[in-house]
């Protein structure tokens, strides 16, 4: 499954690479026509970057505390970083309600599924 990996992984890196493109702070080549091109790119890297998690397969205990521990990362430092950036925002009094309802959305969904993975599995 080496392959596999090599294409999650390039997957994962060209994501990257079209967010920070569509970032563009300097606004020298963000047209309308490229913008709505980027966006339509973004979601369709995301649509295959989404199938890529859902169709995870553990193999081995290994292998899933591997995953625990890749999926536990992200969700802390994706909350670290909501955190810091309401904390900024919130100093210069500009809160940007979606990074609260993103901050949200994560924790509501974490405990949801913990709540529900206790009961129910």
């Amino acid at each position: 499954m080496k392959n596999n990996t090599f294409i999650e992984t390039s997957v994962s890196v060209l994501l990257v690479v079209l967010v920070l493109l569509i970032w563009n702070p300097l606004h020298f080549w963000m047209t309308d026509m490229i913008l709505i091109s980027m966006l339509i790119s973004i979601l369709m890297v995301f649509a295959i970057f989404a199938t890529f998690i859902l169709r995870e397969n553990v193999r081995d205990e290994r292998e899933g505390m591997h995953r625990l521990l890749a999926g536990r990362m992200a969700f802390l430092l994706g909350s670290i970083t909501l955190v810091i950036g309401i904390l900024v925002q919130a100093y210069s009094h500009a809160v940007d309600i979606w990074l609260v309802l993103t901050l949200v959305v994560m924790v509501l969904a974490k405990m949801g599924t913990r709540l529900y993975s206790d009961k129910r599995l």
